[in-house]
């Protein structure tokens, strides 16, 4: 079982602190450097801080690689128009102020949503996306009715860690699911995430970023069947399960993600 007692590397130089976007200020880590731009998008569970295996991964490649926690999370602020912004919005500004024209964009469930949104309105930009165990808020009423069928009364009241870490892991790797959970704890507050797209099959019949869906057999939030039909209807798009894996596959197997990111990025991303 690759991957399950992997430790947290040690994380190469970086950019960390606070940056003003004039509506809001977020907490960033940027590792620099002249090479593409790999933006890393969290769930809604954590924040930037879930990141720690792949910014040096990423980086040691040759990839500008930038993390941020959204409104409300880690030390992200929520900002003066926390009741009507866009996510994707808040994610542009910050590609512009870094100065990242064109960028990758790696999203992992929540985060998948910002991914997929930003590629829907502004194209030009996202040179692909990872949408990684994420519901990509799809709006389609039968596929919304399985999802919440999978989740029965008492499933919301459950700790985090059982809904998202799978129970190999879990078992194989008790310090990684501790260290997990208090990343999880001191996330902070959730702010409402807002898209500008309405996700239905028809518009993501005309997404044409690459797009790599991946989740894990165990995922109890978006399990294989479910990705396979989001799949059929994205075209240029590329599909993966990771074994003995949940909800969180960039820490519960990050070496199988990270190679799967990589591969994707260097290859089937290129125009």
């Amino acid at each position: 079982m690759t991957g399950l007692t992997t430790p947290i590397p040690a994380q190469v130089p970086m950019t960390e602190g606070l940056v003003d976007l004039g509506n809001v200020r977020l907490w960033i880590w940027d590792t620099g450097g002249a090479g593409e731009a790999i933006v890393l998008l969290h769930p809604r569970s954590g924040s930037g801080e879930f990141y720690p295996y792949q910014l040096p991964a990423f980086a040691k490649a040759g990839y500008r690689t930038i993390a941020y926690s959204r409104r409300g999370q880690n030390a992200s602020e929520l900002g003066t128009d926390a009741d009507s912004y866009f996510a994707a919005d808040d994610l542009f500004k910050l590609m512009d102020h870094l100065e990242v024209e064109r960028f990758h964009a790696v999203g992992n469930a929540l985060g998948g949503y910002i991914a997929l949104d930003a590629a829907l309105s502004r194209p030009d930009r996202v040179a692909s996306i990872v949408l990684a165990c994420s519901m990509m808020g799809i709006a389609e009423p039968e596929f919304l009715k399985t999802l919440q069928s999978l989740r029965p009364k008492g499933f919301e009241q459950l700790p985090e860690e059982l809904k998202e870490l799978c129970p190999s892991y879990r078992a194989a790797y008790p310090e990684g699911a501790a260290e997990w959970k208090h990343r999880h704890e001191r996330a902070g507050t959730r702010s409402p995430v807002r898209l500008r797209n309405k996700i239905t099959w028809d518009l993501l019949a005309d997404l044409r970023v690459p797009t790599l869906l991946m989740t894990g057999d165990a995922d109890l939030w978006m399990p294989p069947y479910l990705l396979r039909q989001a799949a059929e209807k994205i075209p240029n798009s590329t599909l993966m399960i990771v074994r003995d894996c949940g909800h969180a596959v960039q820490w519960e197997q990050p070496e199988i993600f990270n190679a799967a990111v990589l591969d994707f990025v260097r290859t089937k991303a290129r125009r």
